[in-house]
C-alpha cells in the first residue's frame, strides 16, 4: 500500500498525506517503511501521513503483557516503535512521520523534543494546554475540573502519545492525538503503562474540534517547529 499523491508540498519539501476512511493497521506500517527505505535512499521526500485506524491497540518495545488489560476485545500488534501499549481508533488522528533526522542534527532526543512542541503547539491553536511530564511519555492537560488525586496533587490526562522508530536516520511511525475516540476503548490496556492518571481527547475537554480542524493546526504549526 503506497502511499498516494501527496495533498500539498510545503516549502521545505515535505509531502503531506491524508487518508480517508479507516486504515488497516499493518498496511500503513509497510508503507511507512516502504517511505522511510526510499528517504533513506534518496529516492523519495520526507512525508508526514494524516490518518485513523480501526479500533486497535498496538506494542510497542517496552510494553508489558500485563498493561494489556483485555487481550481479546481488539486486534493487538506488535510494534517496533518505542513505548508500551497504546491505542488507535476512529476519531484518533494518527500523524506519521517519515523525516529524515540525520539532517536534522543526529540528535533522537532533540528530535522527540520537536515532535513534542509540535504536538504542544498545535493544541495551543485550541487554547489547550498542554504539557510534558518527567517520567512519562506523551503530552498532558491539567484537568481543573476534576477531583484532586489521592496525592492532593490536580488530575492529569494524557491527550497525545508519541511513539518513533528510526532506521539510517529516517523516522516512522510518530504520534496520535486524540480528538473525539471512544475513551472507554483505552480501558483495555494500561496506556502507556501509567495507572494513576486518564486519558481525554479535544471533544471530552469541551471543545467542538474535527479533525479538518486539527489537520489546519498541525500543518501550521509543522512549520514553526521544524
Amino acid at each position: 500500500m503506497p502511499l498516494k499523491t501527496p495533498i500539498t508540498i510545503d516549502k521545505t519539501g515535505v509531502e503531506w498525506h491524508r487518508s480517508e476512511g479507516l486504515v488497516p493497521y499493518l498496511s500503513a506500517v509497510a508503507a511507512m517503511e516502504d517511505r522511510a527505505e526510499r528517504i533513506a535512499r534518496g529516492e523519495a521526500p520526507e512525508a508526514i501521513w494524516l490518518l485513523e485506524h480501526p479500533p486497535l491497540y498496538t506494542a510497542g518495545t517496552s510494553a508489558k503483557p500485563a498493561d494489556l488489560t483485555d487481550p481479546d476485545r481488539f486486534p493487538v500488534y506488535p510494534s517496533r516503535r518505542g513505548g508500551q501499549y497504546t491505542y488507535h481508533g476512529p476519531g484518533q488522528r494518527v500523524v506519521y512521520v517519515m523525516l529524515d533526522a540525520g539532517k536534522r542534527g543526529r540528535d533522537v532526543r532533540r528530535f522527540v523534543q520537536q515532535l513534542e512542541a509540535w504536538v504542544i503547539a498545535t493544541l495551543a491553536e485550541f487554547n489547550v494546554t498542554g504539557e510534558i511530564r518527567e517520567g512519562r511519555v506523551g503530552v498532558w492537560v491539567t484537568r481543573d475540573d476534576k477531583p484532586l488525586t489521592a496525592a492532593g496533587q490536580p488530575a492529569e490526562d494524557k491527550i497525545a502519545a508519541i511513539g518513533i522508530r528510526l532506521r539510517k536516520w529516517i523516522s516512522f511511525h510518530g504520534i496520535s492525538i486524540n480528538v473525539e475516540p471512544d475513551l472507554e476503548h483505552f480501558s483495555g490496556i494500561v496506556p502507556c503503562g501509567i495507572t494513576e492518571h486518564g486519558v481525554t481527547s479535544l471533544v471530552d475537554l469541551g471543545l467542538p474540534v474535527g479533525m479538518d480542524d486539527l489537520d489546519v493546526a498541525l500543518r501550521r504549526c509543522f512549520a514553526r517547529t521544524f
